[in-house]
């Protein structure tokens, strides 16, 4: 027979084990955004609260060891099933929401009720039901509840350390569920008779265990997957085309973070805009550029070919974006440090001086709020050297203007001369200096700019306005970014 300290303790493990691993499941499908955190734990506290009820009622309908054993059993068999039916439910729930790019939240709600609701429900259930058992005599009640408690939360505790730092970076999202079911599994079917009988579940998931795991997300409708991963951070796929070049995806697959081309360093995106926009300010070639955000280098190795002499540091909080984009994406180059950190704490931590910081960082449709603040961008105009600029790409939905507003009001807090650059429907470029910036320089003939660039800055110097009034100034004590996104997809899907 198992005992109760025992089998409360993996299934605590399980529960928040099961957590993590749940937003790690829907983030290649709708990303890892604090709007799909909200509604996972949302839906798992609900889950857990009903099955402390339910646990509740079936313990006094029948306080023995053998029906606790089957309610936790039964969890863990659900549980197993989760990344199995996961694909085709996200795939649809995709589907349906796609033609607005917002299926973050529905979406995200909708596949953690059907995926994870119903095996949460059954294993918030084992910890009343275990109480009951154990307690014998009124005196011991507190005593008894309070030690598995306790001994539930310990487990909770090892399962979010297991899932994030050890099971999901090295076995993988499916496998953290199945390895959680199979410990729940297996001491529940100690309190099971016939033992051969019941010990077929346990069994049966550790061969799923066993199984090769194939392909983590659907083919791309753009072109064929050449490689794929779960990063520590992210889903990551990269796409080849027809023609031969290649788009890194991240999460969601809605935007595209990185683009290698054969035979050049353009890209026909926003990447070349980046690039030419800083000409704006310029007085003579980049010294030193920062980019933030650098993914698989698209940025970086472009200007390793068109100002070989400048100094580029990539900052990437993705080791294995580097990796990839080494692999796939030609990043490399002796002039290139890269720089595996988060944005702001690489650019606080940094004394170094750039004459061009570019960002993007932004992962569409939810960003970082701590990029988006007066604080940071005063930061970044600590960091410059004089005549520097900031570039930074902005993305939105089609027709939407209210972020880019914001974010002007923002950056015009730390600087006093910003442009704007509408370079597509869904990016918006804007630089930013101390010194000038203006059309005249996009359209200065100067002898050391690069002839693949001229092009561009002129095509920029024909887009390029004064920046877009009316937004409000975002601080790291208040940046509301999540709310500001969401309520521009809506209005998009509303066709406002």
């Amino acid at each position: 027979m198992p005992p109760l300290p025992l089998l409360v303790f993996v299934v605590g493990m399980g529960s928040l084990g099961a957590e993590i691993a749940a937003v790690r499941l829907l983030a290649p499908y709708f990303g890892a955004s604090t709007v799909v955190w909200a509604n996972t734990i949302g839906v798992v506290l609900v889950a857990l609260s009903l099955g402390y009820w339910l646990g509740g009622r079936l313990a006094d309908r029948r306080p023995e060891l053998r029906g606790l054993c089957l309610v936790a059993l039964a969890a863990a068999a659900l549980l197993a099933l989760v990344p199995f039916a996961a694909d085709p439910l996200l795939d649809v729930a995709v589907d349906a929401l796609d033609s607005v790019s917002a299926g973050a939240f529905l979406g995200s709600l909708l596949a953690v009720l059907v995926l994870v609701a119903v095996p949460v429900l059954l294993l918030g259930a084992v910890a009343p039901y275990a109480i009951r058992l154990g307690v014998t005599t009124l005196e011991e009640a507190g005593r008894v509840s309070g030690r598995l408690y306790a001994i539930s939360t310990a487990g909770s505790l090892v399962g979010t350390l297991a899932s994030s730092l050890l099971l999901i970076p090295l076995v993988g999202t499916r496998r953290t569920f199945l390895v959680f079911a199979l410990a729940i599994a297996v001491v529940a079917v100690l309190g099971l008779r016939p033992l051969r009988r019941y010990a077929a579940v346990p069994a049966a998931i550790a061969a799923l265990v066993a199984l090769p795991v194939g392909t983590l997300k659907a083919e791309s409708d753009s072109g064929r997957t050449i490689f794929e991963t779960d990063t520590e951070y992210q889903y990551a796929r990269v796409v080849e085309r027809d023609d031969g070049s290649r788009v890194l995806e991240l999460n969601e697959g809605q935007a595209q973070h990185s683009l290698w081309r054969p035979g050049t360093v353009l890209t026909g995106g926003y990447w070349d805009g980046m690039l030419a926009l800083p000409l704006a300010g310029l007085e003579r070639p980049p010294r030193r550029v920062a980019i933030l955000g650098n993914a698989a280098g698209t940025m970086a190795r472009a200007y390793g070919r068109l100002f070989p002499a400048t100094r580029v540091d990539g900052a990437e909080i993705d080791a294995e974006l580097s990796e990839i984009g080494r692999r796939y994406f030609g990043l490399g180059g002796p002039r290139l440090e890269l720089h595996h950190e988060d944005a702001r704490p690489f650019l606080r931590r940094t004394d170094a001086r750039y004459d061009v910081i570019a960002i993007d960082a932004y992962r569409q449709p939810y960003i970082p709020f701590y990029l988006s603040t007066r604080e940071f961008f005063e930061l970044c105009r600590e960091r410059l050297a004089p005549g520097g600029v900031v570039v930074i790409n902005i993305g939105h939905p089609e027709g939407q203007t209210e972020l880019e507003r914001v974010l002007a009001a923002t950056i015009g807090e730390a600087f006093p001369h910003v442009l704007r650059d509408p370079f597509d429907e869904t990016n918006t470029l804007v630089v930013a200096g101390e010194g000038a910036v203006s059309r005249d320089g996009l359209l200065a003939v100067r002898e050391w700019v690069p002839g693949a660039l001229r092009g561009l800055a002129r095509a920029a110097g024909g887009r390029v306005g004064p920046a877009l009034g009316g937004g409000e100034v975002y601080t790291d004590d208040r940046a509301p970014v999540e709310w500001l996104i969401d309520r521009s997809i809506v209005d998009y899907a509303a066709g406002e």
